[in-house]
């Protein structure tokens, strides 16, 4: 290292030396944790020179939240990653505050560019200001414009906040002009998604606002995604501070907005709305387009009130959540684990037509890493009205998933999961026997759990306490159930 380091310097010299130190065998087996320090939202998620390329929000000098960088991994599948150096430090005067979310492109030239949010530090008269800001590079190395930050809020119609402006998503048209989808607050219309578009990704215009929450869908739309898919278009966002209202859970949530997009007139026309995961940490998803056409999103396994004074039992802090297969079918957005996750399946277990009802263990169906699926067969007339599932579950712990059949609705309940916390450990959500079956995938990686509800029209993605030595699966009913489960045990 020089004498005089830059900033990035420093951090990239301190992951050498912590990585020395850290051990893989207390990392999950196949979601994203950051190399070291603090991790939040993914960020410049992009398919570039052969590879997978994700960063994210990123403190590596503390477990806490604290001054943004852009942490960096690469992978070849999705589920298994390469630490990069870390690729941007707050050091200019257009991010001194901080080098905020935003997403990645490649260039006609065949460089990366990554597009971010520049927070400019209160002053003595002014508040903390955002602001969009580039860096290009070869995929490691990356070099801020001198022209930072590309877009001010002097680039905005009156109205619109130079406050809460923030989380670029980038793309190339076909016609090579940049278009980007950008999270801001109106005066009236609170959370906004805009859309801005440039010709080199440096001189930008206002084009349009995208959608605005119009105060019904929380306070600011933070991480806009917005994509064609399936004849649908599809925006996502992550409101903050949401009440409770229909499927949505109050706090900090997730938005899938389905509707038709006017090129001509460049109008968005909401067809459907809802959340795109109903469990207790997820929040800021971001996709990329696969080279074999899959959309593919991750999001952070965690949310802004979850996080807050969570323990932190390893030498970095949080994790992505599984990379997900999307699509759109019957006017509705459904999501399932990526056919990679197939990798990893060893010593598969079967069992079929089995009949439960007191609490019962099948051979071999039992750890902490697995995919498993169980479809519940009622029959007709059955007087079997409620299914419970314990996972990582001792004679102390459990995580329960309890299906009334009868009212077609699931509980998530990781109340006894060994937490003390004083936040939300359960979640209703509809699951509902769809033509004689109900299916529950679930996808077990030490501590986390994530369910796809009936091939994945409903997700519920959740971190659990419990110690991983809790491995029994049980299964119960209160009257004769028939069911099938396919238990896949992941290999590290």
């Amino acid at each position: 290292m020089s004498k005089n380091p830059t900033p990035l310097e420093r951090v990239r010299e301190f992951e050498r030396e912590q990585a020395l130190k850290l051990s893989a065998d207390e990392r999950p087996l196949f979601h994203l944790t950051p190399l070291v320090g603090w991790m939040n939202d993914p960020n410049g998620f992009c398919y570039y020179k052969g590879q997978y390329h994700l960063f994210y929000q990123y403190h590596p000098f503390s477990r806490q939240w604290g001054p943004m960088h852009w942490g960096h991994a690469v992978s070849g599948d999705l589920l298994h990653w390469t630490y990069m150096p870390c690729a941007l430090a707050p050091d200019t005067a257009a991010d001194a505050g901080g080098c905020f979310s935003g997403s990645a492109v490649e260039t006609p030239d065949g460089r990366l560019m990554l597009v971010y949010t520049g927070v400019q530090p209160a002053g003595t008269f002014r508040r903390e200001t955002q602001a969009q800001c580039i860096a290009i590079g070869d995929g490691k190395d990356f070099e801020k414009s001198l022209l930072n930050p590309v877009i001010r809020h002097c680039h905005l119609p009156e109205g619109y906040s130079e406050f809460d402006f923030r989380d670029p998503k980038v793309w190339r048209e076909a016609n090579g002009m940049y278009r980007m989808a950008v999270g801001n607050r109106h005066e009236e219309r609170s959370g906004t998604v805009l859309l801005m578009e440039s010709k080199d990704g440096l001189e930008w215009n206002y084009i349009t606002e995208i959608d605005a929450c119009r105060k019904e869908y929380g306070r600011m739309w933070e991480c806009p995604d917005f994509f064609p898919l399936d004849g649908t278009q599809v925006l996502l966002v992550s409101p903050q501070e949401m009440h409770a209202r229909e499927e949505f859970h109050a706090g900090f949530g997730t938005v899938c907005i389905l509707g038709d997009w006017n090129e001509k007139d460049c109008r968005f026309e909401r067809k459907h709305i809802q959340p795109v995961d109903h469990g207790l940490n997820f929040y800021a998803p971001q996709t990329v387009l696969a080279p074999d056409g899959r959309r593919i999103m991750i999001g952070w396994m965690d949310n802004w009130e979850t996080c807050k004074e969570a323990p932190r039992r390893h030498p970095w802090y949080a994790q992505m959540s599984a990379p997900r297969e999307l699509r759109v079918e019957k006017g509705r957005l459904m999501q399932r684990p990526v056919r990679e996750i197939e990798t990893l399946w060893q010593d598969t277990v079967l069992h079929d037509s089995v009949t439960v009802k007191e609490e019962t263990t099948l051979p071999g169906v039992q750890g902490r890493l697995m995919d498993m699926t169980v479809n519940l067969l009622p029959s007709t007339g059955s007087a079997c009205r409620r299914f419970t599932l314990h996972v990582a579950k001792d004679a102390s712990h459990y995580v329960e998933i309890r299906c009334d059949l009868a009212r077609g609705e699931l509980v998530f309940d990781r109340s006894h999961g060994g937490s003390h916390r004083d936040i939300a450990h359960t979640r209703h959500v509809k699951a509902e026997v769809r033509d004689g079956k109900l299916t529950l995938r679930l996808l077990l990686d030490k501590e986390s759990v994530e369910l796809f509800i009936n091939d994945g029209e409903r997700v519920v993605t959740s971190l659990i306490p419990t110690p991983l030595a809790a491995e029994e699966i049980t299964f119960a009913a209160d009257a004769p159930l028939l069911l099938s489960a396919e238990a896949h045990h992941l290999k590290a």
